[in-house]
């Protein structure tokens, strides 16, 4: 409508990226995008009930996956909510995305930084409790990484953000948070998925 907007020029895949990302975020929300313009008109509905776990699957819709369904993670403490699904593929690309209250933190930040520290020690620590991992082998940051696809959602009250574009987030506690549940519930979902979790550590020695 006149008067909100200065320009009615909207670049309609950038719109339909946000709004896709959106629903991706909010698990069962439904956002309709309707261009009515008479010379473009289309519509695109975008509708998630796996919420992150199908973000993943939607990032590796062409590649080779290591398992099929993606490991999902999520955890309450106090008002703060942590959501982490994660897949592998058979490349050695890293893609890791991150949001803060649905904001995009490119540039990570201490939800990211949390996950990290947490994927890195409970994967050698299975490994070697296993004996998948040798005596003197240690997995470092990037060897788990590879061919890594995940997306972390953190929703907190008082997000304090580096950078007033919000590209990274800097709240403390949260690192602390994500970690603890990292820690706490990928131990279980390996210890309960054996399969799983070795072609995940084989994956990281390769």
């Amino acid at each position: 409508p006149e008067g909100i907007f200065e320009t009615g020029d909207f670049q309609y895949d950038t719109l339909k990226t946000r709004f896709r990302e959106m629903a991706f975020l909010n698990r069962g929300i439904r956002i309709v995008f309707r261009d009515e313009r008479p010379e473009e008109a289309k519509e695109n509905v975008f509708h998630y009930e796996g919420g992150i776990s199908e973000f993943v699957k939607f990032i590796n819709k062409n590649k080779e996956v290591l398992f099929p369904e993606p490991i999902y993670i999520s955890g309450l403490v106090g008002t703060t909510s942590v959501e982490v699904a994660m897949q592998y593929n058979d490349t050695y690309n890293e893609t890791i995305l991150s949001f803060a209250n649905n904001m995009h933190t490119v540039d990570g930040g201490t939800h990211e930084t949390g996950f990290k520290t947490a994927i890195t020690r409970v994967l050698n620590d299975y490994g070697k409790k296993y004996n998948i991992l040798k005596a003197e082998e240690k997995l470092t940051g990037e060897d788990v990484r590879e061919g890594l696809t995940a997306v972390i959602s953190v929703k907190l009250e008082d997000a304090q953000f580096e950078s007033q574009t919000k590209a990274k987030l800097g709240n403390s506690e949260v690192r602390t948070l994500v970690e603890g549940i990292i820690n706490e519930k990928l131990e279980i979902f390996l210890e309960e998925n054996p399969n799983t979790a070795r072609v995940i550590i084989e994956k990281a020695i390769a």
